[in-house]
């Protein structure tokens, strides 16, 4: 099985080198079985796009995970926890009139459910064949350009698009591998809650210790 993982930085995937063994080129791995090749995109939409379409056009993947860090809005999920990014979408991808913000559906600029989109947000796609488990807290998520800090938009956010989780890549990874119709999973650990920026209170090595054992444990269960 082919399998692609996708990160925006190598220090989110740093620890899982090490258990998948030596390398068999440039971050490629054989691993369980699995021919395992990494691709470090950059961070935000844009690189995370450019990169996943060069790479997805070159060559084809039975699996795209996404991994790395997120901030979340939901106080019940714990730092260091490993969820599962289940829909995702563009909260800024609309305009604002006054104080109201407008969706590209609501502008008649795109259909709700035009594919590779379901009521404006984009789903992972998973073959039942490879469904494993119901061992992570399933969420939805948002991605942005600019992570949120500022309390009126923290506020104001939830109520409109009802997140639990934000990233800034994973929307743009569901819609590549989506466009591309290659089955997809994104798998996000909370380093810190959404709130104005606290970085002492942020658990950035512990979240990425947690998603190196849960990432390797799905690698083990394909």
């Amino acid at each position: 099985m082919q399998i692609l993982i996708v990160a925006a930085t190598e220090g989110e995937v740093k620890p899982l080198f090490s258990h998948l063994g030596k390398a068999v080129s440039n971050q490629k791995y054989y691993y369980n079985g699995l021919v395992v090749d990494f691709l470090i995109t950059g961070v935000g939409m844009t690189a995370t796009a450019f990169a996943l379409g060069k790479t997805l056009s070159n060559k084809n993947y039975d699996l795209a995970i996404n991994v790395g860090i997120a901030g979340a809005f939901d106080r019940n999920i714990q730092l260091g926890e490993v969820v599962e990014v289940i829909t995702d979408c563009f909260p800024e991808m609309g305009a604002e009139n006054g104080k109201q913000f407008l969706t590209l559906t609501e502008l008649q600029l795109q259909k709700a459910n035009a594919f590779p989109f379901e009521e404006e947000k984009v789903a992972a796609e998973m073959p039942e064949s490879m469904f494993v488990n119901q061992r992570w807290r399933k969420v939805h998520g948002i991605t942005v350009n600019t992570v949120h800090g500022d309390e009126e938009s923290i506020r104001r956010i939830p109520s409109i698009f009802k997140p639990e989780v934000e990233s800034m890549e994973g929307a743009a990874f569901f819609y590549a591998c989506r466009m591309m119709d290659i089955p997809c999973i994104q798998l996000r650990a909370v380093s810190n809650y959404v709130e104005k920026r606290n970085k002492a209170a942020w658990k950035i090595k512990e979240a990425i210790h947690q998603l190196s054992e849960e990432t390797l444990y799905f690698l083990n269960e394909l």
